[in-house]
């Protein structure tokens, strides 16, 4: 199984400027936007490192999933969460031959923590894959929810104070840790 991340976030859609401003940067001076390269690599970033221990999509883009099988009859768990839209299913044989199934074949049932489709799902060819393409996330930045906001500007502002790399080997600052875990996946049994 493989995600990948098809469209990344524009960087006219990062939250750059409050981030500067979060750091109080260029207070009482006229801001000429040279720090912008290096904020804009502390939020991407943070809301990779976010994204990852969550298991959300924190600003809508689309993504691209590839499995071989189908979790169980009918039913297929997405990856990430939220999901806003299954833009299609595809699936492809050994020798590259494509098949879009019909969108009419399945449902999206929207979940917090475990989106999925439901319907009926053709099998995948032997030796070939699923190819789903869907959009995820919560929205654009002032969509996405408000100690989640704050978790990626802490979170930013350690890797920005940080850039030599030097301290913490493992693990997020408390505060960061604690603004998450409540978007943090609940697994029981292992089962995904």
């Amino acid at each position: 199984m493989m995600l990948e991340e098809l469209t990344a976030v524009a960087t006219t859609d990062l939250p750059v400027r409050a981030f500067a401003e979060h750091l109080k940067l260029g207070s009482g001076f006229a801001d000429d936007g040279s720090e912008d390269a290096i904020l804009e690599v502390c939020l991407r970033s943070a809301m990779a490192a976010i994204e990852v221990r969550i298991g959300k999509a924190l600003m809508t883009r689309i993504f691209s999933w590839e499995l071989t099988r189908w979790r169980a009859d009918g039913v297929q768990v997405l990856p990430i969460a939220p999901v806003v839209a299954v833009n299609g299913v595809t699936l492809v044989d050994r020798a590259g031959a494509e098949t879009v199934v019909d969108a009419a074949a399945y449902v999206l049932e929207r979940d917090s923590q475990r989106p999925k489709i439901i319907g009926n799902l053709p099998s995948i060819p032997d030796g070939g894959r699923a190819v789903l393409t869907f959009d995820a996330g919560f929205g654009a930045w002032d969509d996405v929810p408000a100690d989640l906001r704050h978790a990626v500007l802490l979170q930013a502002a350690g890797f920005y104070e940080n850039r030599a790399g030097e301290g913490r080997v493992n693990g997020m600052p408390f505060g960061v840790s604690a603004l998450i875990e409540a978007y943090r996946p609940i697994r029981i049994g292992g089962a995904w």
